[in-house]
């Protein structure tokens, strides 16, 4: 069987970090991610980081989807089961369709590189006013095995 070839179409993609202690100078996570994207050919929307309050979270993810020039969203962080964690809880409720398969995906991938560790990892994706949505845990590891 053949694969279909397609033509290349660049995408715009708004990173966000959610972290109660990262920066501009020590976020390895969300710097890995543009790095990836710039290197696939892709467009940084916008970068930011923000606390680990759902609200800031829900905040920011939700003026990203309602801008029609960012067409994919993709935080990292907070997808963890501490009392901070709360990403999926701050941008499910945003989401009209889950992509339940790629938290399913990633967790099996994850588990031939850390194991059980996997178990606590709540990564979700889905779509929102036409735009996709990636919710990440916070290691750089972990944002590498998503992407690749």
């Amino acid at each position: 069987m053949t694969a279909i070839q397609r033509e290349f179409i660049p995408v715009n993609i708004a990173v966000l970090t959610v972290s109660d202690s990262r920066t501009e100078a020590d976020d390895k996570s969300g710097k890995l991610l543009v790095s990836r994207l710039n290197d696939a050919g892709h467009q940084l929307f916008e970068k930011t980081i923000v606390k680990d309050n759902i609200f800031a979270v829900r905040a920011v993810v939700s003026n990203w989807i309602a801008e029609p020039d960012a067409q994919v969203v993709v935080t990292t962080g907070g997808t963890g089961v501490t009392g901070f964690d709360g990403t999926p809880e701050a941008v499910c409720p945003l989401l009209e369709k889950t992509l339940d398969g790629f938290g399913e995906v990633f967790r099996m991938i994850s588990y031939e590189e850390i194991g059980t560790s996997t178990l606590q990892s709540r990564a979700v994706a889905g779509v929102a006013n036409g735009t996709y949505v990636f919710c990440l845990p916070g290691s750089s590891g972990a944002c590498a095995t998503a992407w690749d």
